[in-house]
């Protein structure tokens, strides 16, 4: 396998040196385009944070026949499946992806449906790439018959500061855009990669078998250019699930990509789309809609979970809102398990609130005591509780080192991981308290909060809170029944964005 090449960082000016997009004129196109659109498009989340960029449409949280069922019947053209999957064993993924297309394909065709499936992955490009697309490939062309074509590649977010300009892919890092390979997400020791260029990326976790001079590119002068034909030409090039990179740097280049890609679907190529959160939106004709509010996003009518509620209910964990039996208002929580330097940089700006906080740290060294994290979940539970009753905030972050053995394989460290993050989320499912709102940071920490702690099954996205953080409204059938869960990921958000919304808040 050939060397990476490296690129310098650029500066963030950049992205207006572009011709402008007109667009209007793309939308229009783009619209008519997709009414002919009949499929239904489920899109595979390896964590929670997928739906950043959408609103009023489905999370399952499991993939049982009955849900899959049940997003084929809505009127929404799309609905999300979360996987977790990023924290997942390769053997897992591989087994869970398989089982999600047989399931998909056999309600699609219940439901009298074709599909669309994609993979919705990490904007920094962490996860389990190549192999999720590649399972679910095997999948769909085992159980339907058809030949996938190609996969497409389209990492950019730009609610996360992620551009891929002239194939190379790009994180916003104060006033500069630096090359992927060259971010501590780059350096993640499950998911670690060198390249930055897409091409490269898709050759280096492959092992070679994508090769980057095979790869299709669809570079932003065509997409800012609006070359309809010239781009749906290099999508019909595709074979043997080449890897198709796509640029963008606005929501208008991935309008243009869509229109192509769905002449090219109709011309009768087929296609896995690996993307971050913009490709799911755009596809799914989702519209923009206003931030949240902090009406919209704070309990004002519940109580105790243990008690009984204002009207005499028994609360026993369906109650509704914030107040105790006493009439005291009940504060919120902040749930930090990420670890990432954005968000340490975060929290220590969350430190300099005004807002009544209080911090509490969950020793993850615990894990190397026999019953450590247990003790250490029910000692965290018990003191957040008591802040909350308080008014207060309580904010329970896991420390920000690991003494862990110099000989973990990525595997191990990978399960280590899991383990630690489940204790912290037994934090919340052991809560007798239903906080005043609830914020998870972190992929793992806020797919394992809202599954396993908050026991959704399904959950409406409500919208967004801030640019790229979205808030899940539970379902009836969770631990806290409407509550609005704001899912905050780990790499996403300025330095005070964390300060800003708890300051909202509280």
């Amino acid at each position: 396998m050939k060397s990476v090449t490296q690129y310098e960082k650029l500066p963030v000016s950049v992205l207006d040196s572009f011709l402008k997009p007109d667009r209007e004129g793309i939308h229009r196109a783009f619209l008519k385009e997709v009414q002919e659109f009949q499929r239904k498009i489920v899109v595979l989340d390896d964590d929670p944070t997928g739906v950043q960029t959408v609103h009023d449409i489905s999370v399952y949280t499991d993939w049982e026949p009955e849900s899959l069922a049940a997003g084929m019947r809505e009127e929404n053209s799309m609905f999300f499946i979360l996987t977790n999957s990023r924290s997942f064993s390769a053997e897992r993924t591989t087994r869970e992806h398989r089982l999600i297309a047989e399931r998909a394909v056999h309600a699609a065709k219940e439901a009298g449906k074709e599909l669309l499936l994609i993979s919705r992955g990490d904007s920094t490009l962490r996860g389990h790439y190549p192999l999720e697309p590649e399972v679910l490939k095997e999948t769909l062309e085992a159980e339907t018959g058809k030949k996938i074509d190609g996969q497409i590649l389209c990492p950019y977010f730009k609610e996360g500061g992620r551009f891929t300009i002239d194939g190379v892919h790009y994180v916003k890092e104060g006033e500069w855009l630096v090359p992927a390979g060259q971010t501590e997400f780059a350096r993640d020791e499950t998911f670690g990669y060198t390249a930055s260029r897409l091409s490269e990326y898709a050759e280096e976790k492959s092992g070679g078998r994508y090769r980057r001079e095979d790869c299709i590119e669809l570079p932003i002068s065509l997409l800012r250019g609006a070359c309809y034909e010239e781009i749906t030409n290099r999508l019909l090039q595709a074979k043997d699930f080449t890897p198709v990179c796509v640029d963008a740097a606005c929501e208008s280049d991935v309008e243009v990509f869509a229109v192509c890609l769905l002449r090219a679907m109709r011309a009768g190529k087929e296609y896995i789309i690996r993307s971050a959160a913009a490709v799911p939106k755009v596809l799914g004709n989702v519209s923009d809609r206003p931030l949240l509010g902090r009406e919209e996003l704070t309990d004002g009518t519940g109580i105790d979970v243990g008690g009984t509620d204002v009207s005499g209910k028994n609360a026993g964990g369906t109650n509704s809102g914030s107040i105790d039996v006493d009439g005291v208002n009940i504060g919120g929580m902040v749930l930090i398990g990420s670890h990432v330097q954005k968000t340490t940089r975060q929290m220590e700006a969350l430190k300099k609130t005004s807002a009544p906080v209080e911090f509490v740290e969950f020793q993850v060294e615990s894990c190397f005591k026999e019953g450590g994290l247990e003790e250490e979940a029910e000692r965290s539970r018990l003191k957040a509780e008591a802040i909350m009753k308080q008014g207060r905030t309580a904010v329970v972050y896991t420390s920000r080192t690991l003494l862990k053995p110099a000989d973990m394989s990525k595997e191990e460290l990978l399960a280590l991981s899991v383990k630690i993050s489940s204790a912290v989320t037994d934090v919340v499912a052991g809560l007798n308290v239903r906080p005043r709102f609830l914020i998870a940071k972190g992929g793992i920490t806020s797919s394992d909060v809202g599954t396993r702690a908050l026991k959704v099954r399904r959950a409406l996205v409500q919208g967004q809170v801030c640019p790229g953080i979205p808030v899940w409204k539970t379902g009836p059938e969770s631990k806290f029944p409407g509550l609005s869960y704001i899912i905050f990921p780990g790499n996403v958000g300025e330095v005070n964005t964390l300060k800003e919304i708890v300051e909202l808040l509280a």
